[in-house]
Protein backbone atom coordinates (compact mmCIF):
# COMPACT_ATOMS: atom_id res chain seq x y z
CA UNK A 1 0.00 0.00 0.00
CA UNK A 2 1.05 3.57 -0.60
CA UNK A 3 0.30 6.15 2.08
CA UNK A 4 0.54 9.82 1.16
CA UNK A 5 2.93 11.81 3.29
CA UNK A 6 1.19 14.04 5.85
CA UNK A 7 1.70 17.35 4.03
CA UNK A 8 0.99 16.30 0.44
CA UNK A 9 -0.67 19.23 -1.33
CA UNK A 10 -2.10 17.39 -4.37
CA UNK A 11 -5.86 17.23 -3.62
CA UNK A 12 -6.14 13.95 -5.56
CA UNK A 13 -3.87 12.23 -3.05
CA UNK A 14 -3.99 14.28 0.14
CA UNK A 15 -4.36 11.89 3.09
CA UNK A 16 -4.94 8.86 0.86
CA UNK A 17 -4.18 5.17 1.06
CA UNK A 18 -3.66 3.36 -2.25
CA UNK A 19 -3.29 -0.23 -3.24
CA UNK A 20 -0.53 -0.50 -5.81
CA UNK A 21 -1.87 -3.00 -8.35
CA UNK A 22 0.95 -2.89 -10.89
CA UNK A 23 4.47 -1.46 -10.94
CA UNK A 24 7.25 -2.02 -13.44
CA UNK A 25 9.83 -0.07 -15.46
CA UNK A 26 7.08 1.36 -17.71
CA UNK A 27 4.86 2.80 -14.99
CA UNK A 28 2.51 2.11 -12.13
CA UNK A 29 -1.22 1.64 -11.51
CA UNK A 30 -3.07 1.92 -8.22
CA UNK A 31 -6.45 2.56 -6.61
CA UNK A 32 -7.27 5.03 -3.84
CA UNK A 33 -8.96 3.13 -1.00
CA UNK A 34 -10.34 5.87 1.19
CA UNK A 35 -12.43 8.09 -1.09
CA UNK A 36 -16.01 6.87 -1.19
CA UNK A 37 -18.32 8.52 -3.73
CA UNK A 38 -22.03 9.29 -3.29
CA UNK A 39 -22.94 6.95 -6.15
CA UNK A 40 -23.63 3.21 -5.91
CA UNK A 41 -22.49 0.47 -8.28
CA UNK A 42 -26.07 0.25 -9.59
CA UNK A 43 -25.63 3.76 -11.01
CA UNK A 44 -22.88 2.39 -13.25
CA UNK A 45 -24.16 -1.14 -13.90
CA UNK A 46 -27.94 -1.44 -14.29
CA UNK A 47 -27.88 -5.18 -13.51
CA UNK A 48 -26.53 -4.40 -10.04
CA UNK A 49 -29.14 -1.82 -8.99
CA UNK A 50 -30.10 -4.13 -6.11
CA UNK A 51 -26.49 -4.36 -4.83
CA UNK A 52 -26.14 -1.50 -2.33
CA UNK A 53 -22.39 -0.99 -2.60
CA UNK A 54 -20.79 2.45 -3.00
CA UNK A 55 -18.47 3.42 -5.81
CA UNK A 56 -15.06 4.73 -4.81
CA UNK A 57 -12.73 7.25 -6.40
CA UNK A 58 -9.80 5.19 -7.66
CA UNK A 59 -7.85 8.22 -8.86
CA UNK A 60 -7.84 11.08 -11.32
CA UNK A 61 -7.03 9.08 -14.47
CA UNK A 62 -9.75 7.90 -16.88
CA UNK A 63 -12.77 8.62 -14.72
CA UNK A 64 -14.87 6.75 -17.29
CA UNK A 65 -13.36 3.39 -16.30
CA UNK A 66 -14.48 0.87 -13.68
CA UNK A 67 -12.04 -1.20 -11.60
CA UNK A 68 -12.50 -3.54 -8.69
CA UNK A 69 -10.73 -5.23 -5.81
CA UNK A 70 -12.17 -8.47 -4.47
CA UNK A 71 -11.56 -11.52 -2.32
CA UNK A 72 -12.76 -14.17 -4.77
CA UNK A 73 -9.88 -14.95 -7.10
CA UNK A 74 -10.94 -18.58 -6.77
CA UNK A 75 -14.13 -17.99 -8.81
CA UNK A 76 -13.27 -14.96 -10.99
CA UNK A 77 -11.12 -15.70 -14.05
CA UNK A 78 -8.21 -13.39 -14.92
CA UNK A 79 -7.98 -12.05 -11.36
CA UNK A 80 -4.56 -10.74 -10.36
CA UNK A 81 -3.50 -11.73 -6.85
CA UNK A 82 -2.11 -8.74 -4.96
CA UNK A 83 -1.89 -10.31 -1.51
CA UNK A 84 -3.42 -13.20 0.38
CA UNK A 85 -7.17 -12.63 0.14
CA UNK A 86 -6.94 -9.63 -2.21
CA UNK A 87 -7.39 -9.68 -5.98
CA UNK A 88 -7.59 -7.01 -8.64
CA UNK A 89 -9.66 -7.14 -11.79
CA UNK A 90 -10.96 -10.24 -13.53
CA UNK A 91 -13.97 -10.89 -15.74
CA UNK A 92 -16.70 -8.36 -14.92
CA UNK A 93 -19.41 -10.60 -16.40
CA UNK A 94 -18.48 -13.32 -13.90
CA UNK A 95 -18.50 -10.86 -11.03
CA UNK A 96 -21.99 -9.69 -11.98
CA UNK A 97 -23.22 -13.28 -12.11
CA UNK A 98 -21.57 -14.20 -8.79
CA UNK A 99 -23.17 -11.16 -7.13
CA UNK A 100 -26.57 -12.03 -8.59
CA UNK A 101 -26.44 -15.62 -7.35
CA UNK A 102 -25.03 -14.68 -3.94
CA UNK A 103 -21.52 -16.10 -4.32
CA UNK A 104 -20.10 -12.59 -3.80
CA UNK A 105 -21.34 -10.26 -1.08
CA UNK A 106 -20.63 -6.67 -0.05
CA UNK A 107 -17.73 -7.94 2.03
CA UNK A 108 -16.07 -9.46 -1.06
CA UNK A 109 -15.78 -6.54 -3.46
CA UNK A 110 -15.15 -2.81 -3.83
CA UNK A 111 -15.69 -0.87 -7.08
CA UNK A 112 -13.62 2.12 -8.23
CA UNK A 113 -14.15 4.81 -10.84
CA UNK A 114 -10.89 5.97 -12.40
CA UNK A 115 -7.42 5.02 -11.25
CA UNK A 116 -4.11 6.46 -10.14
CA UNK A 117 -1.35 6.17 -12.69
CA UNK A 118 2.30 7.09 -12.91
CA UNK A 119 4.54 7.18 -15.97
CA UNK A 120 7.93 5.55 -16.32
CA UNK A 121 10.06 6.19 -13.17
CA UNK A 122 7.51 8.74 -11.85
CA UNK A 123 6.42 6.81 -8.76
CA UNK A 124 10.00 5.82 -7.97
CA UNK A 125 10.97 9.50 -8.11
CA UNK A 126 8.05 10.49 -5.86
CA UNK A 127 9.00 7.75 -3.39
CA UNK A 128 12.61 8.99 -3.27
CA UNK A 129 11.25 12.49 -2.61
CA UNK A 130 9.35 11.06 0.40
CA UNK A 131 5.91 11.73 -1.09
CA UNK A 132 4.81 8.20 -0.25
CA UNK A 133 5.19 5.79 2.63
CA UNK A 134 5.05 2.11 1.74
CA UNK A 135 3.66 -0.78 3.76
CA UNK A 136 2.37 -4.28 3.14
CA UNK A 137 -1.15 -4.67 1.83
CA UNK A 138 -3.71 -5.42 4.51
CA UNK A 139 -6.93 -6.68 2.82
CA UNK A 140 -8.98 -5.81 5.90
CA UNK A 141 -8.43 -2.11 5.12
CA UNK A 142 -9.92 -2.64 1.67
CA UNK A 143 -13.08 -4.42 2.74
CA UNK A 144 -13.77 -3.49 6.36
CA UNK A 145 -12.08 -0.23 7.34
CA UNK A 146 -13.25 2.28 4.74
CA UNK A 147 -13.70 5.23 7.05
CA UNK A 148 -12.88 8.92 6.91
CA UNK A 149 -9.98 8.41 9.30
CA UNK A 150 -8.46 5.42 7.45
CA UNK A 151 -5.25 7.35 6.65
CA UNK A 152 -4.70 8.03 10.34
CA UNK A 153 -5.66 4.49 11.34
CA UNK A 154 -3.15 2.87 8.97
CA UNK A 155 -0.37 5.10 10.28
CA UNK A 156 -1.32 4.33 13.88
CA UNK A 157 -1.34 0.61 13.10
CA UNK A 158 2.14 0.90 11.58
CA UNK A 159 3.36 2.14 14.98
CA UNK A 160 6.55 3.96 15.90
CA UNK A 161 7.22 7.25 14.11
CA UNK A 162 4.22 6.63 11.84
CA UNK A 163 1.89 6.68 14.83
CA UNK A 164 3.09 10.21 15.54
CA UNK A 165 2.54 11.24 11.88
CA UNK A 166 -1.12 10.24 12.19
CA UNK A 167 -1.68 13.35 14.30
CA UNK A 168 0.12 15.81 12.04
CA UNK A 169 -2.09 18.65 10.79
CA UNK A 170 -2.77 18.87 7.04
CA UNK A 171 -1.09 22.26 6.99
CA UNK A 172 1.88 22.62 9.40
CA UNK A 173 1.26 26.37 9.72
CA UNK A 174 -1.91 25.51 11.70
CA UNK A 175 0.18 23.81 14.38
Amino acid sequence: MLISEPFMKDPNFQRTILVLCHHDENGSFGLVLNRELEHKIGDAIEELRFFDVPLHYGGPVQLNTLHFLHTRGDIVENSVKLAEGLYWDGKLEQIIEHIKNGDMTKKDIQFYIGYSGWGKEQLTKEYKENSWLVTDIFPEYVFEQLTDDMWQQVLRDMGGEYKIMANFPTDPSFN
